[in-house]
């Protein structure tokens, strides 16, 4: 897997694709139709409903480029395939803090089947890029914006599908 592909599952790919069509025929026709309706209205240099609207067109735009580019470098992923004594994307990972003792479950996910609730993390994010390749054992070290975490692997078992 090249190191600018995307790993996600079908699943993940799907809501993606949805998401992204979404955006494109129903929010940005939207958008466009009420940048029509305020641009009628007048002077476009003083008309706060025009900038905003066209200020929200761009950040949606933005959404939409970056949703194109995972998709376009996405790899499906066949769970079934991947190894189970090693951390991978796909994989259920239980920790345990160092410093806290605290023990969490984590499974690791590509893009669109992120959920913080239920603790799927991306494989990209700084606790899933430190987790990935190691094994049941490994101490691990977790560079945050709030310093350093550190996690002794538990257990590694395969996610549910």
């Amino acid at each position: 897997m090249s190191i600018d592909s995307v790993p996600m599952t079908q699943d993940g790919y799907d809501k993606l694709k949805a998401e992204l069509d979404h955006m494109q025929t129903v929010l940005m026709p939207d958008l466009a139709r009420r940048i029509a309706e305020a641009r009628s209205e007048g002077d476009l240099s003083e008309n706060a409903e025009y900038q905003g609207t066209r200020q929200e067109q761009g950040l949606l735009q933005a959404r939409i480029d970056v949703i194109k580019d995972k998709l376009a470098r996405a790899v499906i992923i066949d769970r079934s395939s991947l190894p189970s004594d090693t951390v991978v994307f796909g994989t259920r990972v239980t920790i345990k803090d160092l410093d806290s003792n605290k023990v969490t479950t984590y499974e690791l996910v590509g893009p669109g089947e992120e959920d913080y609730d239920q603790n799927k993390i991306l494989t990209s994010s700084p606790r899933g890029q430190a987790l990935l390749g190691k094994k049941v054992g490994d101490e691990v070290l977790v560079t945050v914006p709030r310093g350093q975490l550190r996690y002794k692997i538990l257990k590694i078992a395969a996610a549910e599908v």
